[in-house]
């Protein structure tokens, strides 16, 4: 028993090694500035890792934000995220990672927890943003993980708000859109 227990750690941390130690992956070259910000819409909030401040910060109006306990729910009910070091990207860059891990946690990779953690920080997220007013930031750290190394934020804004109007930087290469080229005309006869 000893040994399958030594066996199941070593094969889950060596997962979590590898996505703490994976390259943020790069938008699709194929995105386009329209592509980028209709996926922010969709998602219903912008979200952006400030290594700085060591924050996970998600802007968007109430209703936006609440996309993301959503977000949680969804995740925690695909059979496929049962496990430890199960993943999954969100957002246009792919840049939101939630991971499913034996603890509760946010590094500058994921935002990490059990099913049930997960569960928790949705449920966090929504108490939260019951009677959140536009302007006010509510932190999400010590009631989820005390130990994290980051917290979350979410930067509430007024009703009607475009998270895409947040993203200013894009965080890689988009691609203009194909303008076909001009028909050449021959040169008239001298």
């Amino acid at each position: 028993m000893l040994p399958l227990l030594f066996l199941v750690i070593v094969v889950a941390g060596g997962l979590y090694v590898r996505s703490m130690m994976r390259e943020q992956e790069s938008p699709h070259p194929e995105m386009t500035d329209d592509h980028i910000k209709s996926a922010w819409r969709k998602l219903g909030f912008f979200c952006e890792l400030d290594a700085e401040k060591r924050v996970w910060l998600l802007t968007g109006s109430r209703a936006g934000l609440l996309y993301f306990p959503d977000l949680l729910m969804g995740y925690v009910a695909d059979p496929k995220n049962a496990t430890n070091g199960a993943l999954e990207h969100y957002g246009p860059y792919g840049s939101l990672e939630v991971m499913t891990w034996m603890e509760p946690g946010m590094n500058g990779n994921a935002i990490r927890g059990s099913l049930v953690d997960l569960e928790r920080l949705a449920s966090l997220v929504e108490t939260q943003l019951a009677t959140a007013q536009p302007g006010e930031r509510l932190t999400i750290r010590e009631d989820y993980a005390p130990n994290s190394p980051y917290g979350l934020v979410l930067d509430v804004r007024a009703d009607g708000f475009d998270p895409s109007a947040v993203d200013r930087e894009h965080l890689g290469p988009t691609i203009k859109p194909q303008v076909p080229d001009k028909p050449k005309v021959p040169d008239k006869p001298k």
